[in-house]
This record gives structure tokens, C-alpha cells and sequence, in this order.
């Protein structure tokens, strides 16, 4: 499986390669809550160094086999049980709809 970020998805990267991603909060129920609980527009998804890293791979042309290899050459010890990990991170990114795979 290829996993890239999917379009339309607004995101930055700061110095420290820190990365955001930037939700619009759209539909009735969105608006309604943002009217009664004065809840922003826009919400910000902010991902640890671990999650940005794995981020700037989610290119549709990286495996999650490949993408695991250069975490694992990133972090060392520190993100075992990797593929476990990263199998449940890529999980949530996708239930998210923040990527979809790339169909070869």
C-alpha cells in the first residue's frame, strides 16, 4: 500500500519541521455549534516529530514498508513496536479521510 495526503488538505511546516494540519469545520451541525459554543471555524491538528516525520513520506510513491524502514533509521528504538504504530497512526490519518492510497 502507497499512502499519500489526501488533496485539498491545508497543512504547514515550521522551522523545526514541526507540521499542522488545518481542519474547516463545515456543515449544519459545525455552524450551529460555532454560533452556540462560539467553537472556531478552523481547527489545527498539530503532530508530534514522530507524526510529521511520517507525514512529509505520505507521498503515494513510499510503501508503508518503506515509510516504516526510515522511521526506524530516524528514531531508533524509540518508535518500537513500529510497524504496530505505524499501521494504527496510518489507520487514524485515514478514518480522518487526511489520506487516501494510491491505486497503481
Amino acid at each position: 500500500m502507497k499512502p499519500k495526503r489526501a488533496e485539498g488538505i491545508l497543512w504547514t511546516s515550521n522551522e523545526a519541521g514541526d507540521v499542522t494540519i488545518e481542519i474547516e469545520n463545515k456543515g449544519m451541525v459545525n455552524r450551529l455549534v460555532q454560533l452556540i459554543f462560539s467553537k472556531p471555524k478552523t481547527s489545527f491538528v498539530h503532530l508530534d516529530k514522530t507524526g510529521s516525520f511520517i507525514w512529509n513520506l505520505l507521498d503515494g510513491e513510499k510503501t508503508i514498508i518503506e515509510i516504516g524502514k526510515s522511521v526506524e533509521k530516524n528514531f531508533g528504538d524509540s518508535v518500537k513496536p513500529l510497524y504496530e504504530r505505524l499501521s494504527k497512526y496510518i489507520q487514524i490519518l485515514e478514518s480522518y479521510n487526511f489520506i487516501s492510497y494510491k491505486k497503481d
